[in-house]
């Protein structure tokens, strides 16, 4: 058969390779910075966007969507056009695909620091952000599919439906997630609150983790690593179960992030056992990578590829056995809320995607540059003190997760908590924060080595942005199943129907899950005493949301003996219903404030934000001067009100037409009680504190849990 000449599209590829290299280091970068203010807190102290609550959500996003973002795209196009034999569908999607993303890290590197976010974890950005995101993945969908479609070749590899599983579930996850209802071009609140709220988050952040950072790089392991060894996947038909029953599987784990709190039992159940079920196929990928090198490990000891290769397939194992282990409701118990989980998930992140993306970038600098890679012994080393750092990140965090455990559930033989103060269990952990900073550092610096080798490389060689190769034209395709076809061989050369498959496998444990919460009102009990939050407490929250507190504290006691001993009452389903958005945190560095409410008086909380060490010596918390020098803007609060209305908050409209004398008189009342300490007065005694941010953030903290306080 004739065969034609076409080209592939390697300068795409090449843009996703140094944005990722450039991404890579300056997402790294800020994760070091992060970790070095848990042992210096006051490193940046008084710079409001330097701030650990600000910095934290911007290290996520750019090792999630920045660094593991482009670094799939640049596995994708590399690997679509070949396995496809068939140039991208649209050079000008492509490029429109590349430079909409790098606009959109842009503005996340922007607005995350400068405090505008909604809070909800790897979906902070607000929603002209969201809407540039669903934008450019829709652009980019076009552009696979398109591709797909225009394809020489008959059936789709097995990297191909991942990528299709992929394209389909982010877009899913990522459109019901971040609805919401906009105040202005800077502020919004999620459609869902409190307990719906909570779910709808961690069915997306857990299959962010699954469908952004699992799905498209098994893809890239399945089309790279026969590749670099020059040898078939070691088993067809393991990569069918793998692939049916991952994407099917993964999507009901979300709730096991909730485990113990007030979401509804059957719903933690569910994310259970599904989470539990999720080693089988995880398992079965790993197992499928591995064996792929079965006869050529002495190649795997010569290559750094490889090498990179191995780890990252085996960081993948110890995640994925890791994660479900830690859905049983008996080690949740010990680690939820501790930095155990915190190690576990940089194995996935440094190991599996990091080295993942190390082997593919050192690989295809050879190919796109048409020379041989500057110096073997840099990435050798780069290997090394990468492993070393990964090791030295996570195992210190292991230790002190079930440190911060023990001693949280620690009591004394009269009944009384042991460890009765908080700030106890921060300080006896700070030697492993220290660590994982010199762990961080390692890390960091081989991948400033992979930078400069790749550098070396490309000035010495020569790229072909349009590489020429020939390939025959796809045939006629049948339409029905021919003799001695298997049905998954058939199933491969119908992309649609492969789509729509993929598409319900995916949307089934959603729609069990959640829309029960939605239509069945007995999951969320209402308590009568739960009002909605005044104007300047309103305020306060949004202030809090701003600052990143829930990063460190969390506002969800569950219902352990230690807990309610150290916080007070568990936490109900009905005290949320008015939050938008949820906060219950990820993490205690910081104790729990769900029952902080009047546990302390106002000039304590003023004193705690601006120097935490006058009232707590030896905290890690940053201090926040800003607030005092912030004027309050309470410009938008009827918007707000409104706006919260729409969702279901119980807002009349005289409590909205008199918000701003409602706020102003309560702001008052604040300072008021503040001037009772003659140490404010000498110090503040010529300013109206009752006009600042601080005011409306000590109103919010004092409201918390007062409702049903016993």
């Amino acid at each position: 058969m004739e065969k034609e000449q076409f080209y592939y599209d390697n300068k795409i590829v090449k843009m996703f390779l140094w944005a990722t290299v450039l991404w890579g280091i300056v997402g790294m970068t800020v994760g070091l910075l992060v970790a070095l203010l848990f042992i210096f807190p006051n490193l940046t102290e008084g710079i409001s966007w330097l701030s650990f609550g600000r910095l934290r959500p911007l290290h996520t996003n750019a090792a999630i969507f920045a660094f593991v973002g482009n670094g799939i795209f640049l596995g994708m196009y590399y690997s679509l056009q070949r396995l496809l034999k068939a140039r991208m569908f649209s050079d000008a999607l492509s490029k429109i695909h590349f430079w909409g993303w790098q606009l959109i890290i842009v503005a996340a590197a922007i607005t995350l620091p400068l405090g505008f976010t909604s809070s909800k974890e790897y979906a902070e950005l607000e929603w002209p952000i969201d809407l540039a995101v669903v934008l450019i993945w829709v652009v980019f969908a076009i552009n696979m599919f398109g591709t797909i479609l225009k394809r020489r070749v008959q059936h789709i590899y097995v990297a191909i439906w991942f990528y299709i599983a992929t394209v389909v579930t982010v877009a899913i996850l990522y459109i019901f997630n971040n609805l919401a209802i906009p105040v202005s071009a800077v502020k919004s609140y999620s459609i869902y609150a409190g307990v719906q709220d909570a779910l709808l988050q961690w069915w997306y952040g857990h299959n962010a983790v699954a469908f952004f950072l699992t799905t498209p790089v098994l893809g890239l392991m399945y089309y790279f690593i026969p590749k670099v060894a020059n040898r078939p996947i070691y088993s067809y038909r393991l990569s069918i179960i793998h692939f049916w029953s991952l994407i099917f599987i993964y999507i009901w784990a979300g709730p096991h992030h909730l485990l113990y709190t007030a979401l509804p039992e059957w719903t933690q159940n569910l994310g259970t056992v599904f989470s539990v079920m999720l080693i089988f196929p995880s398992w079965g990928g790993m197992i499928n990578g591995l064996l792929t090198l079965r006869g050529v490990w002495d190649k795997v000891r010569e290559s750094a590829v490889l090498k990179f290769f191995v780890v990252a397939i085996t960081g993948y194992g110890m995640a994925t056995f890791e994660g479900p282990m830690l859905s049983f409701k008996n080690v949740n118990a010990i680690a939820h809320y501790t930095d155990w989980v915190v190690g576990h998930v940089h194995i996935g992140t440094l190991a599996w995607n990091g080295f993942m993306l190390a082997g593919i970038l050192y690989w295809l600098i050879e190919k796109i540059y048409k020379t041989e890679l500057y110096s073997k012994k840099l990435a050798n080393i780069h290997f090394w003190i990468g492993t070393l750092g990964v090791l030295f990140y996570a195992i210190p965090l292991y230790i002190a997760g079930f440190t911060q455990a023990l001693m949280w559930k620690d009591f004394n033989p009269d009944g009384t908590l042991v460890y009765g103060n908080f700030l106890e269990t921060v300080t006896e952990i700070l030697p492993m924060y220290l660590m994982r900073a010199i762990g961080g550092t390692m890390y960091v610096t081989g991948f400033i080595l992979l930078a400069y080798n790749l550098l070396k490389t490309a000035a010495k060689g020569q790229v072909v942005d349009d590489e020429l190769v020939e390939a025959a034209p796809l045939k006629e395709v049948a339409t029905f199943k021919v003799a001695g076809e298997s049905l998954h061989s058939w199933l491969e050369r119908k992309t649609v129907l492969f789509t729509i498959l993929t598409t319900i496998a995916v949307a089934i444990g959603g729609l069990v899950e959640i829309v029960p919460l939605f239509l069945v009102k007995s999951n969320i009990p209402t308590i009568e005493n739960v009002k909605p939050y005044t104007p300047l407490q309103l305020e306060g929250r949004d202030i809090y949301i701003r600052e990143g507190c829930n990063n460190c504290h969390s506002q969800m006691i569950r219902p352990f003996r230690s807990e309610v001993e150290r916080y007070g009452d568990y936490s109900k389903a009905g005290e949320f219903v008015y939050d938008y958005p949820f906060l219950w945190g990820s993490r205690r560095t910081g104790p729990d404030i769900h029952r902080l409410g009047k546990k302390y008086n106002d000039n304590w909380h003023f004193s705690h934000m601006i120097d935490p060490r006058s009232t707590s010596p030896g905290s890690i918390m940053p201090s926040y001067p800003w607030l005092v020098d912030n004027q309050l803007d309470y410009s938008a609060i009827e918007t707000k009100m409104t706006n919260l209305r729409k969702l279901g908050v119980p807002y009349t409209d005289e409590e909205i037409a008199k918000a701003r004398i409602t706020l102003e008189e309560e702001a008052a009342m604040v300072e008021h009680n503040l001037r009772q300490d003659p140490e404010f007065i000498k110090n503040y005694d010529n300013r109206l504190v009752h006009q600042k941010e601080i005011v409306a953030l000590i109103a919010y903290l004092q409201r918390l849990g007062t409702d049903i306080k016993k």
